[in-house]
């Protein structure tokens, strides 16, 4: 398998999980908005966990055995810190606040992979990135208006937590399978946010159980799909692809909330859509 292919389908496994996570933080935001957001996160990383139950019964325990206890653990824990922060604010905030927030990542994730894992500096994917951000800000600015407040800057806060554990994630890649890692997170966010959870525990009802359960599924999914991504390619190959996100937000706020996109969306989208087709254009013919 030539390298060209590689680098396309870590692309295409990254538009995939951008998918799969929209639909899951659409779905967390409805759901910490019903019950404590500390509660809900812990939900959420549990039921990945039964969602992945029958896999881990079939294959045995052993095919889930990390090569790296250590890293999972720390991978957990800052994990778990991005998401109590970020589910103590998303109740307060605007959809699309938070996924252009979100877009921080992406360049923390960018810089962390030049440093720690010795990426190779290339200016086009830096320049991909920067022209997605663009446009992301080409959408945001016309209505980002504040509404979240201070919940704005402890979102944002989030981001180079995020951002760590990716790179800790992409480093785990090297000798543990996708699914290995995706399970352990499950298990690690689950184990550290459980004082958190039981501090204001509450009951779910059954639709709301019905709606973790669909939530660990959306998780585990989207999170298998990120970590092929960054196995089969650098990070800042990849990363642009995630700017993508804020489209898929825009056509999933007009659909479940009625949020109807303005000119500046699809401007700021377009300017998305052309930076990482050309990104993608570009890493083929190299």
């Amino acid at each position: 398998m030539t390298k060209l292919s590689l680098r396309l389908q870590a692309m295409l496994w990254m538009l995939a999980s951008g998918v799969l996570f929209i639909l899951l933080n659409g779905l967390l935001r409805w759901l910490a908005q019903q019950m404590d957001p500390f509660v809900a996160g812990f939900l959420r990383y549990s039921a990945g966990v039964v969602v992945m139950l029958p896999f881990i019964w079939r294959a045995g325990l052993a095919a889930y055995r990390p090569h790296n206890v250590a890293g999972q653990f720390w991978r957990g824990a800052l994990h778990t810190s991005g998401l109590l922060l970020w589910f103590w604010a998303v109740p307060h905030v605007p959809l699309a606040e938070i996924t252009a927030l979100g877009f921080t990542t992406p360049l923390f994730i960018m810089l962390g992979a030049m440093v720690f894992l010795g990426e190779r500096v290339v200016a086009a994917r830096w320049v991909a990135a920067a022209i997605g951000f663009c446009g992301v800000l080409v959408v945001v600015s016309p209505q980002l208006s504040g509404a979240g407040g201070i919940y704005n800057l402890v979102l944002l806060s989030s981001a180079p937590l995020f951002a760590a554990s990716f790179l800790i994630t992409k480093a785990l890649t090297r000798r543990d399978a996708p699914h290995v890692i995706v399970v352990w997170q499950s298990l690690m966010v689950a184990l550290f946010s459980l004082p958190f959870a039981l501090w204001n525990w509450e009951w779910p009802t059954p639709a709301q159980w019905a709606l973790f359960l669909l939530a660990g599924a959306l998780g585990t999914s989207g999170h298998i799909c990120l970590t092929r991504a960054f196995a089969l390619a650098d990070m800042s190959v990849v990363q642009p692809i995630r700017f993508l996100e804020l489209v898929w937000a825009s056509i999933f706020g007009f659909l479940v909330w009625g949020e109807r996109p303005g000119e500046a969306t699809f401007l700021g989208g377009a300017i998305i859509f052309a930076s990482t087709t050309w990104i993608a254009r570009r890493e083929a013919k190299s």
